[in-house]
């Protein structure tokens, strides 16, 4: 049986009439850049959502880029960010001018370690980028309270949770503003690069919205100097042709998850994903510690079962980040997961056979590795 990490095919015949009129449209109409289907989009993910504002950008990197600027985070600010992260999360922070400062992640949940923020806040500190990993919201609660204690903004970063809630509020509701990745892998993902930003505030808003179109709300119309990333209108139209299944293929992620941890359950080199209380966790990624990782993850794949690692190297120990002067012993916990995670595959068209599958192979492979 070959299981490949996301089946975007498969999704893509599932609701193949939808797609292909949607891209269809979009040529017949030639409306290529923004225009009509992006504020189709942006209307729809603003009510789905049950947010004010949604503003379309070219791709999630853009979108926290372009939050940080409009906010005035420049040269002499730190941005405090997850040190077990996709490098958009801290490369945006430099690109603006400031430092990023890293937190390690926390022993359960892989995501910032909450209790270790305070200790990274100096008087330069001008925001923290909450990173929801893998479909997991972080304690935005304790988040929000240190945020408010030191008049600094919270930024979420919500590339791997759409959708995803903390006591019952969803990702990229609490901070001044979300950014959201539509990557094709995402849970809602379209068919090149596209993201968005989030947000209550209007005048955030406004500012993003100019920033991201060259600094106008109106062409030739420039109240500032801003960047080109707009959303294309044919990742626009894919995305609108998929939102009305996007509650429905939460569901489903949610009961592959619970069928891992069914056929899981006994494998004591395994060590499942933990759910934060009070949340709703929409697995991006089903992420496991594995002993002898590597030599699992290879086993894996030659059974024809795809597997992935986030992250390989946390931020702090990648060459780009050298002149800040990190070690191990700076983030233990983040040098501790790189030996150990292992993301198995996880999508809606997953069937209970298919994860009964991968998890008798892993079985298989410990089995037959047992010290002698």
């Amino acid at each position: 049986m070959n299981i490949p990490f996301v089946d975007l095919k498969a999704q893509y015949k599932n609701i193949k009439p939808a797609i292909d009129k949607a891209i269809a449209d979009v040529i017949e109409e030639t409306a290529f850049i923004k225009g009509k289907f992006a504020a189709a989009f942006e209307e729809q993910f603003a009510s789905v959502y049950g947010v004010r504002h949604v503003i379309s950008c070219g791709n999630g990197t853009d979108s926290l880029y372009i939050i940080m600027k409009m906010l005035g985070i420049g040269a002499g600010d730190e941005v405090i960010t997850a040190a077990n992260s996709w490098i958009s999360s801290s490369e945006t922070i430099t690109q603006t001018g400031a430092r990023p400062v890293f937190v390690d992640a926390h022993p359960d949940y892989y995501s910032i370690d909450e209790s270790k923020l305070e200790e990274k806040i100096t008087p330069n500190t001008r925001a923290i980028i909450a990173v929801h990993l893998q479909g997991q919201v972080c304690d935005l609660e304790t988040i929000q309270s240190i945020c408010k204690s030191y008049d600094i903004h919270l930024i979420e970063d919500c590339a791997q949770s759409h959708f995803s809630t903390f006591k019952n509020i969803r990702a990229g509701l609490t901070g001044i503003a979300g950014s959201f990745s539509f990557f094709p892998g995402k849970n809602l993902g379209a068919y090149g690069d596209a993201g968005c930003i989030i947000s209550q505030d209007d005048s955030l808003a406004e500012k993003c919205r100019m920033y991201a179109n060259h600094g106008a709300l109106k062409k030739h119309h420039h109240k500032m100097e801003g960047i080109n990333s707009r959303m294309d209108g044919i990742q626009a139209a894919v995305l609108s042709a998929k939102l009305p299944y996007i509650l429905e293929w939460t569901e489903k992620r949610i009961q592959v998850a619970k069928w891992y941890d069914e056929y899981l359950d006994g494998i004591p080199e395994i060590t499942r994903p933990a759910v934060r209380p009070d949340s709703k966790h929409t697995f991006h990624l089903y992420v496991v510690r594995a002993k002898d990782r590597d030599g699992l993850k290879n086993f894996l794949g030659e059974a024809g079962i795809e597997t992935l690692i986030h992250y390989p190297t946390p931020l702090p120990f990648l060459p780009a980040y050298s002149y800040l002067g990190h070690s191990a012993k700076d983030f233990p916990v983040s040098a501790k997961l790189q030996k150990e995670i292992l993301s198995l595959p996880v999508y809606p068209e997953m069937t209970e056979d298919m994860v009964q599958f991968v998890a008798g192979q892993i079985q298989q492979y410990y089995k037959a590795n047992q010290p002698r």
